[in-house]
């Protein structure tokens, strides 16, 4: 059972997903060196591959050998996450693939999300890019870090220097509102950019390469990050009232990260647009 938050207890098994993340990392490189994936379809629209499988099961079988009695919540094989009560308690939140188009089309903005959470309370994230060589960390209360680095997000003042990212679902049906919402966006800030991972966002926003991102996405593609944007000084909230009872922090509906002197002019922007 978890036995709270020190040192003895927290840092080892910090250490321990960061290890699970990379060796899911080699998983992916391989796969994608050796063409040994092939792709199918969740619900006949999102994308999913064998390397998504194989880097999950590596992962839970890392957790299940040295922590037993942790629940896991994992894109892949456990993502009912319909009673709210099943994700308190010691959690791990994983995405073996966080960018699976960008995996299957050979785009380098692909990761590796792991999270750690007690009674929803994030307390470990882990976000490893095998292919751009870089692993983002955070540990509750210790900072945030970049291959062993520490990070800051950047303390930008002015929409029109903002750097904003977002993201678009598999269903395309609310595409058209999203677009409006874009617009209103672009017309207030530098530039917007789409990278395919929301976690990848999530990072860069903490390292001050993003202004800001916003998205309503899922608690694996967004749990770790949401820790590390944190740590590293980022405001992370929502721009509209989230309607569902998961946890805070693992909750990604209606989520915003960004810069802190942004993120309420960005809510202002976003907000009616809903």
């Amino acid at each position: 059972m978890f036995k709270g938050d020190s040192d003895s207890f927290i840092l080892p098994l910090a250490a321990y997903a960061e290890s699970l993340a990379r060796q899911a990392g080699e998983v992916l490189i391989s796969e994608r060196k050796n063409q040994s994936f092939s792709l199918d379809y969740k619900r006949g629209v999102e994308l999913v591959t064998t390397a998504d499988l194989a880097a999950d099961a590596l992962i839970r079988a890392g957790i299940e050998s040295v922590y037993p009695d942790h629940n896991i919540l994992s894109e892949e094989s456990a993502p009912d996450f319909s009673d709210p009560q099943a994700l308190m308690g010691p959690l791990w939140v994983i995405d073996p693939i966080d960018g699976t188009v960008n995996f299957a089309n050979q785009q380098p903005a692909v990761a590796v999300s792991i999270a750690f959470a007690v009674d929803g309370v994030t307390q470990v994230g882990v976000v490893h890019c095998p292919f751009m060589k870089e692993t983002f960390t955070a540990v509750r209360g210790r900072g945030a870090f970049c291959n062993g680095q520490p990070i800051k997000a950047a303390h930008i003042t002015e929409l029109r220097q903002a750097l904003v990212a977002t993201g678009f679902p598999y269903e395309k049906e609310g595409v058209p509102h999203l677009l409006q919402r874009l617009q209103q966006v672009m017309a207030k800030v530098q530039d917007v950019r789409r990278m395919g991972s929301a976690a990848i966002d999530i990072c860069y926003v903490a390292a001050g390469r993003l202004g800001a991102y916003y998205e309503t996405v899922n608690p694996w593609d967004m749990a770790a990050g949401y820790l590390i944007a944190r740590e590293a000084g980022a405001q992370v909230g929502r721009f509209a009232k989230a309607k569902s009872l998961m946890p805070e922090e693992l909750n990604g509906e209606h989520l915003l990260v960004a810069s802190p002197p942004l993120f309420e002019p960005l809510q202002q922007i976003l907000e009616p647009t809903l």
